[in-house]
């Protein structure tokens, strides 16, 4: 092939432009090898982070079970950000909200700031006029709402193998009373279900009880 320029010409043969077009396909070839390969080690490094926040989450609120807690929901005036009651005293929120802490997610701050943007959109069940951090965040139905609209909303099966370690499950108790607790790694020998760590009165404790009372909301909530 004859090729011409305006500093001179080249002659090219086609065996050299097959050699060319090869060297260019195996350079193609070796890039997209390489983006798939890093692609795939990113995935890999954010399913180990995942893990490792569910670990810590997790351990987090079997840790609570370990000390005596008084049941006791009244309102009380706390810090904010970053405020609790007394750690002698919680209600089945704080089992959730002290887990989330640990692992560096303070939910009063995440449930107050949305509720300032729309407070509307949440439960209007005590008469406030207003966001209030003091106690937002202890109330389940509050949390129901603000992890659905973080997007962590999750179907409601009777299925066990659909709840995982880490995930939030809310349910109804006798009395119309709204309750919530975290799924831990560990499963019952005798129902196969996976235990829960909750507050029911006792304080923290760990049960079988995934099934016990009719799911209101299944949540999967890893904010950092």
């Amino acid at each position: 092939m004859f090729l011409g320029g305006g500093v001179g010409c080249v002659t090219v043969s086609q065996a050299d432009l097959r050699r060319g077009a090869k060297v260019r396909i195996a350079r193609v070839a070796a890039l997209v090898l390489m983006v798939a390969c890093a692609a795939a080690a990113a995935a890999a490094q954010g399913r180990q982070m995942s893990d490792e926040f569910v670990d810590k989450l997790v351990a987090a609120a079997g840790e609570q079970t370990l000390r005596p807690v008084s049941y006791d929901g009244s309102y009380r005036r706390i810090a904010y950000p970053g405020g609790d009651v007394p750690a002698d005293i919680g209600v089945c929120t704080d089992v959730v909200v002290r887990a989330y802490r640990k692992v560096g997610t303070d939910l009063q701050v995440m449930v107050h700031e949305d509720m300032g943007r729309a407070f509307r959109s949440y439960p209007q069940l005590w008469g406030l006029p207003a966001p209030d951090p003091n106690i937002d965040h202890r109330r389940v139905p509050n949390l129901q709402t603000y992890f659905r609209r973080a997007g962590a909303a999750v179907a409601v099966t009777q299925k066990a193998e659909d709840y995982r370690a880490g995930d939030l499950v809310t349910w109804m108790l006798p009395g119309n009373l709204p309750h919530i607790g975290l799924v831990t790694k560990d499963r019952s020998s005798s129902s196969g279900s996976p235990l829960v760590v909750h507050n029911i009165g006792r304080g923290p404790e760990v049960e079988d009880m995934l099934f016990a009372y009719p799911i209101t909301g299944h949540y999967r909530y890893r904010a950092q």
